[in-house]
């Protein structure tokens, strides 16, 4: 028996048809929907597991990217084989082959589209081979199923031109007739029509002889009769040849193209096949979303763990997801509870899980779920009871089991329901015990239904063998359908019976003709039932506060990890910082040293040497206030506001209060005033409100005095008034590259007014100033022609 029909049976039993019929709902091609209402679970665990990954990457791309158009697709491969074989096909056909290589160029624009990861169905989208000129050249030509582009041949454009001028000469002579004094008395109409593909007009009956031509029609009546004149009948037929010829064209057209299709027929088959692959795949994906269903795991040990699994056929909204084991420590579940209780349900459940999951369908279970791989299900379940061949009901489900037992292997899934009903309880309950032990002796999985107190006492005392029971609420009288593993099902008749109104004494009379060892054993089960509640409320609860202790501990592990993540980037950053001003000030001094040599050689006066000295000693006590300034910590403060233009700020950096003069920029500084002195500072080292304000600055240590070229406090303005032009140049020199750090825009030269040659000679090197911006005379107010204005770039 080959392995479809291992599961054709339980198909039907378990109505694994719906499933299909609901799968191919899903399929956007007809080929796609075909392959979903054909398609057999599947014993080859690796066939299976490439299945399943092929329906989770097409469930994730459907969910980040939708379905790609498969342009409702039809199956081309027939008319290939006839194009092979020199047939002609028809325009819709050939439509049909470019839309194949329409859609297949569309669906590799998917694939190319976003990509973000690579997937199982990579492969298949790589295999499609689109051919744009074969495609544009069927679509610039073909319109429609019954319409010819005049452009598809200069040949048809010409014949459909001559057509044209032949319909218009024909109107033009028939126009004669209907317009003219000379005729019009002898029609019935003053119209042209047609009659059998030719020009005619309608005259009637008793003039017939007034007008010579061909008749080609008489009205209902015989009052009319439909003549082409004799004048018309030479351009009918002209027409007509070249409606003839017009058709040879098409003809030739279409049996080009034909051609063309038959020389790429491997292409057109292999794009075919591959699309409805991917359609395929992509209906499993959607289907897999419709039912909120995910990929389960396949595991080499003969064990089933459906975790929340629920019946794909019903109501999601309602089902009761259920958790169950079979395999491991145990390969035989022995199911009770009452009617209508969910034990038929539940192993519908797990067959059809089982067979969707073999087909490379997704579950409706939870993630985390296993499963093994079965050759065959093998199902008794419902009433099967045969009137043509005259079978009870016990006797239709022992045809069944004899069958199953014939076939049952190692690798089978069982599922019997309400085993050994329909006999004697005795004997049937005997003889369930003796089918369970021979399917166990096969080494089958096997999970079955009963009302049977010996089969509950069988599973108790054998190992190997485990109770299960559909949980029932007495109270409500109403079916929980949670599945309890572990605990048999109680019948619960009496108590039902009770609370439906049946009298005390008819009840007591009942449970008093009980078999004692029967009663016996449904208090033990009773008992059982009320400690697995109590047990099973603690655990909850207990798995409640387990989840939110887990819950407290990521939340405050999280928190930890972002302080410390938020200390290593301060950290950082102000190393960063400091690094950065040290770097800044030692290239300071490498210029203003490099500056001071440079004037050292021009002038060798024992006073300029003494003054280089001092300007040294200077610039290693600014670089040593720097180091003290770059070690100081970060604080947390946060600014309360933003810095309003004209409010008195402490600037942290320099120990300073200072007046805030513009808004702060995109990158966070603003410009303040200290003193006389403009500078830009961080955002971050303002701080704001009386307790910074009315600190006062630290005082500075006493330094050596600087060099008169370079002032320790950088002012907007330059006094060279009694300097020769080499000095006063050189003492500029130094000045604009100190307001040039000071970010001064603007700055002043006060040369004076004199000869007027001091002002010429440094305005001459202001204009080759690369630091120079341009330059102006003061205005009066700012010391007319004895200043110099300079602004810095």
């Amino acid at each position: 028996m080959n392995e479809n029909n291992r599961f054709d049976k339980a198909k039907k039993t378990l109505e694994f048809e719906k499933i299909l019929q609901m799968l191919a709902e899903c399929a956007s091609t007809e080929g796609a929907k075909e392959e979903a209402l054909s398609v057999c679970p599947y014993s080859d665990r690796k066939k299976i597991v490439e299945l399943q990954k092929e329906t989770d990457d097409a469930r994730r791309l459907f969910i980040s990217k939708g379905e790609p158009s498969f342009g409702q697709i039809k199956n081309i491969l027939p008319l290939i084989e006839r194009a092979d074989k020199g047939a002609v096909l028809s325009a819709a056909e050939i439509l049909e082959c470019a839309n194949v290589l329409r859609t297949s160029r569309g669906v590799c624009d998917y694939f190319k589209t976003e990509r973000k990861y690579e997937t199982s169905l990579d492969v298949v989208f790589e295999r499609l081979m689109p051919d744009r000129d074969l495609e544009r050249s069927i679509y610039s030509a073909i319109i429609s199923a019954d319409m010819i582009a005049d452009d598809a041949s200069t040949a048809l454009s010409d014949i459909r031109r001559k057509i044209r001028n032949a319909n218009n000469k024909i109107r033009e002579t028939l126009q004669k007739y209907i317009t003219g004094d000379a005729y019009s008395k002898y029609l019935q109409e003053n119209i042209i029509t047609l009659r059998n593909g030719r020009y005619v007009i309608p005259v009637k009956q008793e003039y017939r002889n007034e007008i010579k031509g061909l008749v080609h029609d008489t009205s209902s009546s015989g009052a009319t009769l439909f003549v082409e004149p004799m004048a018309a009948v030479e351009a009918n037929n002209e027409l007509k040849v070249l409606e003839r010829a017009e058709q040879d064209e098409i003809e030739r057209i279409l049996s080009a193209f034909s051609a063309r299709i038959s020389d790429k027929s491997e292409i057109l088959k292999l794009d075919y096949y591959n699309l409805i692959y991917l359609s395929y795949a992509f209906a499993r994906g959607k289907f897999a979303v419709r039912l909120n269903a995910f990929m389960p795991e396949y595991t080499d040990k003969r064990e089933i763990e459906l975790i929340n699994a629920r019946h794909p056929l019903l109501d999601p909204n309602k089902a009761v997801p259920i958790t169950v084991r079979l395999g491991g420590s145990f390969d035989t579940l022995v199911i009770t509870g009452p009617n209508t209780g969910g034990k038929t349900v539940t192993e519908k459940t797990i067959g059809l899980l089982v067979m969707m999951a073999q087909t490379g369908l997704h579950i409706p279970a939870a993630e985390g779920s296993k499963l093994c791989v079965f050759d065959g299900i093998s199902a008794d379940i419902g009433d099967e009871q045969s009137i043509e061949q005259s079978l009870s009901t016990f006797s239709a489900h022992m045809v069944n089991i004899v069958d199953i037992l014939n076939e049952v292997t190692s690798e089978t899934l069982v599922l019997f329901d309400e085993l050994g009903a329909g006999t004697d309880p005795v004997e049937g309950a005997a003889l369930a015990v003796a089918i369970l032990e021979a399917v166990r002796e096969a080494g089958a999985l096997c999970a079955a239904t009963t009302h049977y107190a010996e089969l509950k006492a069988y599973a108790i005392e054998t190992p190997g063998v485990m109770n299960a029971s559909c949980e029932f609420d007495i109270e409500t009288l109403k079916p929980t359908y949670r599945l309890i593993i572990g605990a048999p099902g109680r019948s619960n008749a009496f108590a039902i019976a009770s609370k439906l109104g049946l009298p005390e004494r008819i009840i007591e009379k009942a449970s008093a003709s009980v078999n004692r060892e029967n009663k016996r054993f449904e208090d033990v089960i009773t008992k059982l039932d009320e400690q697995r509640t109590e047990m099973t409320a603690a655990r909850e609860e207990a798995e409640r506060m387990k989840a939110e202790l887990e819950r407290y501990k990521a939340e405050a592990e999280e928190q930890i990890r972002k302080n410390v993540e938020k200390s290593e980037s301060e950290l950082e950053r102000a190393q960063e910082t400091a690094r950065k001003t040290i770097e800044s000030a030692r290239a300071s001094a490498e210029f203003i040293y490099a500056e001071l040599d440079r004037a050292n050689k021009r002038k060798s006066k024992e006073e300029r040497a003494k003054s280089l000295e001092e300007s040294r000693a200077a610039v290693k006590a600014k670089l040593e206030e720097y180091d003290e300034l770059d070690k100081e910590p970060e604080d947390d403060y946060v600014l309360p506001r933003m810095p309003r233009i004209g409010e008195m700020v402490y600037i942290k950096k320099l120990k300073t209060n200072a007046v805030v003069k513009t808004e702060p920029d995109k990158n966070g500084m603003l410009t303040v005033e200290s003193g006389a002195m403009k500078i830009k500072v961080r955002l971050a080292d303002v701080r704001i409100g009386e307790e910074y304000t009315s600190k006062k600055a630290p005082k500075k240590k006493e330094t050596p005095k600087p060099v008169e070229s370079m002032p320790s406090a950088v002012r907007s303005e330059i006094d060279l008034r009694g300097k020769n032009g080499e000095e006063a140049w050189h003492d500029t020199d130094l000045y604009l590259d100190a307001a040039k750090r000071a970010n001064y825009g603007q700055v002043t030269l006060i040369h004076g007014k004199g000869t007027g040659k001091l002002r010429e000679i440094l305005r001459q090197r202001l204009k080759s100033d690369s630091r120079v911006a341009s330059f102006r005379e003061g205005t009066w107010g700012e010391g007319d022609a004895g200043v110099t204005v300079v602004t810095l770039k």
